[in-house]
């Protein structure tokens, strides 16, 4: 789920903010994989559980991975619909594109923060959790701001 949330989608959101008709179709396709991604991940986590006879989503970590997940895909539709380039119904409304664009940062951001979550939960040690959550705050600005 990291490399769709953090990995794909973050290189999604650069790639829109340099603008144009191909970056904004790139931005789509790699938000798209992201998606399936996370998808892949959520049910990779869920059939472990099974596997290890344990309980589904009891964690605030658990449970906002399913939410986000949930969102992302909320935000994929939106985009795919209303605003792609070629055939969105409502590609000029920029009502629409601003609700997406904030939607979307406060998923990817709230990701992010649950990412580092599930990282805690593995491991406490300090320089774990700096190498993994320093890098995110380092390219917070240049993804989600």
């Amino acid at each position: 789920m990291t490399l769709g949330m953090v990995g794909c989608m973050g290189i999604s959101a650069v790639t829109k903010k340099l603008g144009g008709y191909t970056n904004t179709k790139l931005h789509g396709i790699l938000s798209s994989l992201g998606v399936v991604l996370s998808l892949g991940g959520l049910y990779a986590i869920y059939r472990n559980k099974n596997l290890y006879e344990r309980p589904h989503f009891t964690s605030y970590h658990g449970k906002a991975g399913v939410g986000l997940v949930v969102g992302a895909i909320g935000a994929m539709m939106v985009g795919g619909v209303f605003l792609h380039p070629d055939f969105g119904v409502d590609k000029t409304n920029k009502t629409i594109r601003l609700a997406h664009k904030t939607f979307a940062r406060v998923v990817m951001g709230s990701a992010w923060l649950t990412a580092f979550m599930g990282m805690y939960k593995m491991s406490q040690s300090p320089l774990d959790l700096a190498l993994f959550g320093l890098p995110l705050i380092i390219l917070a600005p240049f993804t989600i701001v």
